[in-house]
């Protein structure tokens, strides 16, 4: 008998793209009258880009936001007719590179806007391209003076074809935050002195936000693969992830012993352990070690959850299982450490980072499985 990848793999992290497009209709219809887009920058938060371009594509998402020229590369051979944006702006010398596989640069400070309008003179039209002004995160993109200046600049202006004003929100997690508010006011002085350009500034969490920071586009990361948009309320989103670790061997242990490295965890009773094939070279955050007999990082095994115990190593980690009827788990049962019963949003914080993090470090070595795309049933 053939073993399948997984059967050769002590994790399996499997990908559930009915979820993920369900995710992006959700958000879209929450977007109103705005067109609903998606950043798949970083390998698609590091869950693959081709399978989730070509998921949201079906479900019906045609403006596409990545990081690096690279990356739109990638994505162009994907999706020939989507519309893709360079978030880091025009790298320099590259505007032939950009135009050849019609990428539109979010373009950030006068330097690029010149090189790129000079580029689209001798290449022989205006290239389309976004204008990115910073109202307030004080990251990439003109400031409100420098964005001034660019208006003035006629003869750089008559060379661009700006097809999206955007900018980009600081605090958008946090509704009551001041700068909120500051920042719509600021974008809504960029957009009154650039009239007819379609404009952008919402992420994730901006679309829950309200009608007053959707405009015409928004730009969706994190809550497309199923992290929490909205802080203090129960994530609206579907998981997207699910990290499951094989138990690789069942082990008892004497009250007072101690479990893995540099003996930080000790055992107060008796304790039955279970060691899962998944560690910190598959993504799983060393930062999950645990002293306590508790947790607080903890994972989903036989219907319940169990605490992680002891230091994540790199190929294994720990976790106590007393607690279960003896004989619920063996050696090959699965343990969830990211899914739907341990969501990414509080396995990030028991591991000190966020959501964005875990999904972005996740590991290449196990087997990688997706569901739900249509393409792959009708081919």
């Amino acid at each position: 008998m053939t073993p399948t990848p997984e059967d050769l793999a002590g994790a399996v992290l499997t990908i559930d793209l009915v979820a993920l497009k369900d995710n992006w209709r959700r958000l879209n219809a929450l977007a109103g009258k705005a067109e609903c887009g998606a950043a798949v920058k970083g390998n698609a938060y590091g869950l693959g880009i081709a399978p989730v371009a070509r998921a949201l594509w079906e479900a019906g998402c045609r403006s596409f936001f990545v990081a690096r020229p690279k990356e739109g590369e990638e994505l162009r051979e994907l999706l020939p007719d989507a519309t893709i944006y360079i978030l880091d702006g025009l790298f320099a010398g590259q505007a032939e590179f950009y135009a050849k596989r019609n990428l539109c640069p979010a373009l950030i400070s006068i330097e690029e806007a010149r090189e790129w309008a000079a580029f689209g003179r001798v290449y022989g039209r205006r290239l389309p391209c976004a204008i990115h002004v910073d109202t307030g995160i004080n990251r990439l993109g003109f400031s409100l003076a420098e964005f001034d200046s660019l208006l003035a600049d006629a003869f750089t202006m008559e060379g661009l074809n700006v097809s999206l004003l955007m900018s980009h929100l600081a605090c958008a997690d946090d509704p009551s935050h001041p700068l909120n508010l500051r920042q719509r006011e600021a974008f809504a002085a960029v957009r009154a002195k650039l009239p007819g350009v379609a404009a952008s500034l919402a992420n994730s969490s901006g679309i829950f936000l309200g009608d007053g920071f959707t405009h015409d586009l928004v730009r969706p990361g994190i809550a497309l693969y199923g992290g929490n948009p909205t802080q203090d309320v129960a994530n609206p989103m579907s998981p997207v992830a699910i990290l499951e670790g094989a138990v690789m061997q069942l082990r008892y242990v004497a009250a007072g012993d101690t479990v893995g490295y540099g003996g930080t965890w000790t055992a107060t009773r008796p304790t039955r352990i279970a060691i899962l094939g998944a560690g910190y070279k598959d993504g799983v955050p060393r930062a999950l070690s645990s002293r306590e007999p508790g947790g607080p990082a903890q994972v989903f095994i036989s219907d319940r959850r169990c605490p992680v115990i002891g230091r994540i190593s790199m190929d294994m980690m720990a976790i106590d299982i007393t607690d279960l009827p003896v004989g619920a788990v063996r050696r090959g049962t699965r343990a969830e450490i990211l899914g739907r019963h341990i969501g990414i949003d509080a396995a990030a914080s028991w591991a000190g980072t966020i959501s964005y993090e875990l999904l972005t470090r996740l590991g290449s070595r196990y087997a990688r499985l997706y569901t739900g795309l249509e393409s792959d049933r009708t081919a």
